[in-house]
C-alpha cells in the first residue's frame, strides 16, 4: 500500500463571511448525484483494480455494544489480511501489501484492537466525545480524546455538537472543535458531521468549512447510527467545500462517508465521485476513507467472482 505524507491541516482563523456566503443548489447537486456511476463504467480488470484500491480507503468498524476483545481481535486480524490468499494470488496482487486503511473502535477496545496491530502500519481510530450523540459534558468529550490518544489510538473520530449548527451558532462550533483538534495532539482528527440531523444541504456545508477552518483532518458524513447517513448529495456538497478550502489555504482535507456502504457497487461510486470531484489523490487513504464493517465481504466476494467466476458463501469470507 502507497505510503503518502501530506501537511497536516492547522487551521486557520474564524472566517465568518466564508461561511455566511455559503450557497448550495439542491435541485443541481441532486441531479449531478443521479449521473455518478452511470456516464463511466469500470469494468473486469480495471474493476478489480479499483475494488482493491478500495479495500485500502476502508475504516474496517465496529461500534456495538457487544463488542467482546475477541470480536475486535478477530476484526484486527481481518484489516491485516483483507483478502484471502488464493484470490490476490489469482489477481497477481499478493506482494501489494494490501490492508485496510484504519480499524475503527470504541475507546475500551483500543488494546485489543493494537495487540493484533503491532509491526503493521494500520491505525486505530477510535469514536470519541460522547459518540454518537456528543451530549455528554464538554469536558467529558476533551478528556475522552486525550484518554484514546495515551493509549495508543493514532486517529481519533469525534462528534460536534449539532445544536450548534441548528442554531447557526458558528463561533461556538468553531471553538469546540478548536479544543478537539488541540486535545487530539498529533492524532488525525476525523469530524463527524452527523449530516442526516443538519437539516439542509447548506448547513451541511457550512458545517463542513467551520470543521476545516478549526484544524479538522477529515471531515466525515456520519456516525452511521443516524436514520440517514451517507448520500451522494451530501458527498458532493462537501467534497466541493474540501476544493473551496484547498484553494483558499493549500491544505488538503480528507473525506469520510460513513454508513449505509455496503456494496462493492457503492464503493465504486464513491471512489468515481472523488475522482471526479477532487481528483486521483483523493483515491488514496491518507485522503478518503469508507466507514464500513459489511463492505469488505462484499467486495471480496466480487473480487472472487472476478477470479472464479462465481460466487462465494458469505462464510467463506467472515471478518468475525
Amino acid at each position: 500500500m502507497e505510503n503518502h505524507s501530506i501537511a497536516r491541516n492547522t487551521g486557520i482563523p474564524l472566517n465568518l463571511g466564508w461561511v455566511e456566503n455559503t450557497t448550495v443548489n439542491p435541485s443541481a447537486t441532486q441531479r449531478r448525484a443521479v449521473t455518478l456511476g452511470k456516464r463511466r463504467s469500470i469494468k473486469k480488470e480495471w474493476q478489480a483494480a479499483w475494488l482493491l484500491k478500495a479495500i485500502t480507503c476502508i475504516d474496517l468498524t465496529t461500534l456495538a455494544g457487544d463488542d467482546t476483545p475477541g470480536k475486535v481481535r478477530r476484526l484486527a486480524a481481518k484489516a491485516r489480511q483483507p483478502v484471502r490468499q488464493d484470490i490476490l494470488e489469482a489477481l497477481g496482487a499478493e506482494n501489494l501489501g494490501i490492508t485496510t486503511g484504519a480499524v475503527c473502535v470504541y475507546h475500551e477496545r483500543i488494546p485489543d484492537a493494537l495487540a493484533v496491530l503491532k509491526g503493521t502500519k494500520i491505525p486505530v481510530a477510535a469514536v470519541s466525545t460522547g459518540f454518537p450523540a456528543g451530549l455528554s459534558p464538554f469536558t467529558q468529550r476533551i478528556q475522552e480524546i486525550k484518554a484514546s490518544v495515551a493509549l495508543g489510538a493514532q486517529e481519533i473520530d469525534i462528534v460536534i455538537s449539532r445544536e450548534h449548527v441548528l442554531q447557526g451558532n458558528w463561533e461556538a462550533l468553531y471553538r469546540e472543535v478548536c479544543e478537539m483538534r488541540a486535545a487530539c495532539g498529533e492524532a488525525h482528527m476525523k469530524t463527524i458531521l452527523a449530516t442526516g440531523e443538519l437539516g439542509p444541504l447548506w448547513n451541511v456545508a457550512k458545517a463542513s468549512k467551520i470543521c476545516m477552518m478549526a484544524g479538522a483532518d477529515f471531515i466525515k458524513t456520519s456516525t452511521g447510527k443516524e436514520p440517514v447517513n451517507a448520500t451522494l448529495e451530501v458527498g458532493l456538497t462537501m467534497t466541493r467545500t474540501i476544493r473551496e478550502y484547498q484553494a483558499m489555504t493549500d491544505f488538503k482535507i480528507g473525506f469520510k462517508p460513513a454508513g449505509g456502504i455496503r456494496t462493492a457497487k457503492d464503493a465504486l461510486t464513491w471512489q468515481i465521485l472523488m475522482k471526479e470531484e477532487l481528483g486521483n489523490e483523493w483515491l488514496e487513504p491518507h485522503l478518503f476513507r469508507f466507514g464500513a464493517s459489511s463492505l469488505l465481504t462484499d467486495i471480496e466476494r466480487q473480487l472472487s467472482h472476478h477470479v472464479t467466476g462465481r460466487y462465494a458463501a458469505k462464510h467463506h469470507m467472515p471478518i468475525s
